[in-house]
């Protein structure tokens, strides 16, 4: 933030006070001796409140006792100079956000930093999901590959729609494979597109950032960091190829820290282990080939040779959305501020929500979403959820776009929108039916609600793996589950106690925090707003190279050591030997007697 200025600022407004500033390094001491409100008025003589003595952090000689006793000001220029300090502590933040589920808990800490008074800059596509403008900060959009939201939709809708669909292996992997290469083509061109405007660059430069705070799962963000030359802060669930480990240089023993989508926990068998380790072979070619293209992008726009590695490892502070109450426990590095449950803030519930909730009765309710991705499923699959969803006596609320299924429970409400932080906080809510992605699992977690999952794609299924081993809910294969396992699943975890002291257990290890993730995640973008960074986080094992860093130079130099020690100490026994048998056998070798 830059602050020259402001005290010659607050000097002049209170001058004409009869106040004198003496303001060192930006912070504003006011000492003195006053003259009144009415000298200042051209001698009227009516007399003006006396100005409340204000302490500034750090400030103890603020006005000395004794000293002015006849201080006294308006109260417009109080309350003028209390709102320009506030003014003066306010930063200016870029933020360069992922849309979809990405952008919905990243949204709640721009909401508390705008409350803050920080000015927030958000830079997106014209054509976005969940983007949307917002009073809260300054929207500045850019072309991108789509030029309509219908066509946006639909390229989602086809990817998604893959996780429904039955068949070969092989086939499903393809077709997975080709939407994921659709949709990282898809975020090249977006990074591309901002990149090449000009304009929206040129005014980026000339804003004067404190911080830039973006997704790395594209590191469109992390290439503007580096242009603009500004402190980094990333916000992020994890990056599937594992590379914020290896940007943060964190530990990640294979023994106990599993890998994404391998499904594993952290108490492994000897295959399982074996599992784990294989699958960090492929983790480093799938890194290469995922984020060649931002590489290709960020050398030619940087004009310079670099990879999305290099730009990642200079990021000030990571806000990982994880909490060791669903993940398990691993290392971390300093910079890395575990934020798990930042979304869980909820409100109260609409008019018409509550209205539906309490028509429930003593059965309560039960809350069903598949994410905010997943608008419709096909129809032969609807309805066997909707036949499974009818034999509970609760209420369900269904998020769901699509054509209603004909054989529709009386007890089932089809809703295109739900406020479902809300409702899983209501205490009417017994269930909850969730994809498994993590703003819903957490949500599930700091409101106590049992789960039933049904993961469709990406960590979802590492997800639901780990809300089952702490017997907080029950997995369902969405592809081969049929109305009767759907029935079984959801009354077992809502009359079987056992899920719900589970789910309340970790409730209460979850909300036992000296400070809310929210808080938590706000304070450390104000952190590195005000110090430009935080390079006393930065480990040196970013300055070390591979060799180094696993010390195989000291491992090879003390090897090398105890091989010459073990030489030289075999050449000297076996010369001590050699001289111990010859002088043996001269000393035992008969002498001839002399003939006469």
């Amino acid at each position: 933030m830059d602050l020259a200025g402001v005290p010659c600022l607050f000097c002049s407004l209170l001058s004409c006070q009869g106040l004198h500033i003496h303001c060192p390094a930006h912070k504003i001491r006011i000492r003195s001796w006053a003259v009144a409100w009415s000298s200042c008025k051209s001698g009227a003589g009516a007399s003006a409140p006396v100005l409340p003595q204000v302490s500034f952090p750090g400030d103890t000689d603020l006005i000395p006792a004794g000293m002015a006793p006849g201080l006294s000001a308006s109260p417009p220029v109080v309350v003028l100079l209390l709102s320009l300090l506030g003014l003066a502590a306010a930063g200016k933040l870029l933020v360069v956000p992922v849309d979809g589920s990405h952008w919905l808990s990243m949204r709640e800490v721009l909401d508390i930093l705008h409350q803050k008074g920080h000015e927030v800059v958000v830079v997106a596509p014209e054509v976005t999901m969940h983007i949307k403008p917002s009073e809260n900060f300054v929207m500045k959009r850019h072309s991108g590959p789509l030029s309509t939201q219908e066509e946006m939709e639909r390229d989602f809708k086809a990817f998604f729609q893959v996780s429904f669909e039955e068949g070969l292996f092989f086939e499903r992997f393809l077709k997975v494979y080709k939407g994921m290469k659709r949709i990282t083509e898809f975020g090249v061109s977006s990074c591309e597109h901002l990149l090449q405007n000009k304009e929206l660059i040129r005014y980026l430069e000339e804003s004067k950032f404190d911080a830039i705070l973006t997704d790395p799962f594209i590191p469109c963000g992390a290439i503007l960091a580096e242009h603009l030359s500004l402190p980094s802060m990333y916000f992020l669930r994890g990056i599937p190829c594992g590379l914020d480990f290896d940007a943060t240089q964190c530990p990640k023993p294979p023994s106990y820290v599993p890998r994404v989508f391998t499904h594993l926990s952290d108490r492994m068998s000897f295959l399982q282990r074996v599992k784990n380790l294989l699958v960090d072979i492929p983790n480093v070619f799938l890194c290469d080939l995922a984020f060649q293209p931002y590489s290709k992008l960020a050398s030619e726009f940087l004009q310079r040779e670099v990879t999305v590695l290099d730009l990642l490892r200079k990021g000030s502070v990571w806000l990982l959305r994880l909490e060791f109450v669903l993940d398990y426990p691993r290392p971390l590095m300093p910079n890395i501020i575990p934020i798990g449950g930042v979304n869980c803030a909820h409100k109260e519930l609409p008019q018409e929500f509550e209205a539906m909730v309490n028509a429930s009765g003593e059965h309560g309710i039960v809350v069903f979403s598949l994410g905010s991705m997943v608008s419709e499923i096909p129809m032969k699959k609807a309805m066997e959820i909707a036949e499974g969803l009818g034999t509970i006596p609760q209420t369900v609320f269904w998020r769901y776009t699509g054509k209603a299924p004909p054989n529709l429970p009386k007890n089932v409400k089809l809703v295109k929108w739900l406020p479902q932080n809300d409702l899983l906080a209501h205490p009417k809510t017994r269930a909850f039916i969730t994809h498994g992605g993590s703003h819903g699992v957490y949500e599930g977690i700091c409101n106590a609600v049992p789960m039933v999952l049904m993961p469709l794609f990406g960590d979802q299924m590492d997800n639901a793996k780990r809300v089952e081993s702490r017997g907080a809910g029950l997995t369902l294969n969405i592809l081969e589950m049929t109305s009767n396992d759907i029935s079984t699943a959801l009354k077992a975890v809502i009359n079987d106690k056992k899920y719900k002291e589970n789910i309340q257990r970790l409730s209460d290890l979850h909300l036992d925090r000296p400070i809310h993730p929210l808080d938590l995640a706000v304070h450390w973008v104000e952190f590195v707003m005000r110090h430009k960074g935080a390079p006393h986080l930065r480990p040196a094992a970013h300055d070390l190279n591979w060799v180094q860093y696993h010390s195989l130079d000291v491992i090879a130099f003390l090897a090398a050591v105890a091989l010459l020690t073990l030489f030289i100490s075999f050449k000297c026994c076996l010369y001590c030997c050699r001289r111990c048998f010859c002088k043996k056998g001269r000393m035992g070798k008969p002498t001839k007697a002399k003939s006469h």
